[in-house]
């Protein structure tokens, strides 16, 4: 029997979400998103929690910088990935809650990141089914077979990949691109089936990640391929410059702007933003002379908390900017942050001491009751993966279990 591509993809398990085009008979929904974050350097906790539960608490010093947007976020305490051991390596594990041991990291396999789920599902709606992208180095997104996607670190590049029209010829180019990839993946596929009856156990498993592998590249390539054919999006916006690594604000600042843009323009309905900054020297905020790293590793010295202070104050004060920004930008009669669920976090719950336990979380936007601190028990297991079940589902993806999750996050309800 022969098979075309859209079957065969169904067939190996992996759903194929073509562009939703008006051409074919889109029907009217309303666009759901998530920006997911990471500040892989933690965020100072004395600063970040506030001391009451409930929505009657006082703003802690770094809420108090975005505290006329109190209803529009929640702030959560006492949330940790169970299974991830503590130290910087918990940050493989930030967005899909796999078992890590930590430093010994043999034979560590990961898992589907929240992002990339929620990609399999809608990610063909939109031109980029997903934006990875990092302030400096590292990444967040991992495809079913625990593979690490890429991370975009210059603004400029993904402004043009995003807004910037080519030629003909370079239009005829990114096709040829696109089919050549293709003809790569039939080429190898057959001979690595045939492999599959002389295989043992272990290595019929390492086939089976490399299959998976070559299904999703077919997959991402099929939906480039028709998106390829479209013409992009045009924005009363310049292209920006990419500002110096070590200036993690600007940095922040400028990945923030170009997100919120491709969220208007619906390029995109699911970005993750790594925010690192810790390794190439020190950030240009006043009275700062350590760079983030060392400061995040403190040992309580009073000045090197004063100059984390600082940074991180201004880390929030940008992300408060981004959030504004969102809720300004009105879609048929809601804001963008109605629609978008905006995520914000770190894998450390303390960095100088590498802990993994209390991990600094806040949500906001995505037409949720905001406004409140959830605080949860710190003695008891409160997996992370329970709010990113909520998030899953308010995406209206038909999710109950994601990682460690044991159901939904407690707390946390639409208006």
């Amino acid at each position: 029997m022969t098979m075309n591509r859209r079957t065969f993809l169904q067939a190996a398990g992996v759903s194929l979400a073509l562009p939703w085009f008006e051409a074919h008979g889109e029907a009217a929904e309303k666009p759901r998103r998530m920006v997911l974050m990471c500040a892989p350097l933690g965020m100072h906790g004395p600063n970040f929690f506030p001391e009451q539960p409930g929505s009657d608490y006082t703003p802690s010093l770094y809420l108090d910088v975005i505290k006329d947007l109190r209803d529009d976020f929640t702030v959560m305490s006492g949330l940790h990935h169970p299974n991830v051991a503590e130290g910087h390596d918990s940050g493989y594990s930030f967005l899909t809650g796999a078992h890590h041991s930590g430093f010994m990291r043999a034979g560590f396999r990961n898992t589907i990141s929240v992002d990339q789920l929620a990609a399999e599902h809608i990610g063909g709606r939109t031109r980029f089914a997903t934006l990875c992208l990092s302030t400096e180095g590292g990444g967040l997104s991992y495809t079913r077979s625990g593979v690490l996607v890429p991370s975009s670190f210059s603004p400029s590049s993904v402004f043009g990949q995003l807004f910037l029209e080519g030629g003909p010829e370079q239009k005829d180019q990114e096709l040829r691109r696109i089919n050549q990839g293709q003809s790569i993946l039939d080429h190898v596929r057959e001979p690595a089936r045939k492999m599959e009856s002389g295989l043992g156990a272990a290595d019929r498993e390492k086939l089976d990640e490399y299959l998976t592998s070559v299904r999703e590249l077919e997959q991402r390539m099929a939906i480039a391929r028709e998106w390829a054919k479209k013409p992009k999006p045009q924005v009363d916006a310049k292209r920006p410059s990419d500002p110096p690594n070590v200036d993690i604000i600007s940095r922040m600042r400028t990945w923030f702007d170009l997100t919120s843009l491709a969220l208007q323009t619906d390029s995109t309905r699911l970005v993750t933003i790594m925010l690192n900054g810790g390794s190439q020297g020190v950030p240009p905020v006043q009275g700062v002379s350590h760079g983030i790293h060392d400061l995040s590793h403190h040992g309580q010295d009073p000045d090197k908390l004063k100059q984390l202070k600082a940074v991180e104050v201004e880390m929030m004060k940008v992300l408060g900017e981004f959030l504004r920004k969102l809720k300004a930008t009105q879609e048929e009669g809601e804001t963008l942050l109605d629609r978008t669920q905006v995520f914000f976090g770190s894998n450390l719950g303390n960095a100088n001491s590498h802990a993994t336990k209390n991990l600094p979380v806040m949500l906001a936007g995505g037409g949720y009751r905001h406004g409140e601190h959830l605080a949860f028990d710190q003695k008891q297991t409160n997996p992370m993966c329970n709010l990113f079940v909520s998030m899953l589902q308010r995406m209206d993806l038909p999710v109950d279990k994601f990682g460690s999750s044991t159901g939904t996050l407690t707390g946390l309800a639409a208006k």
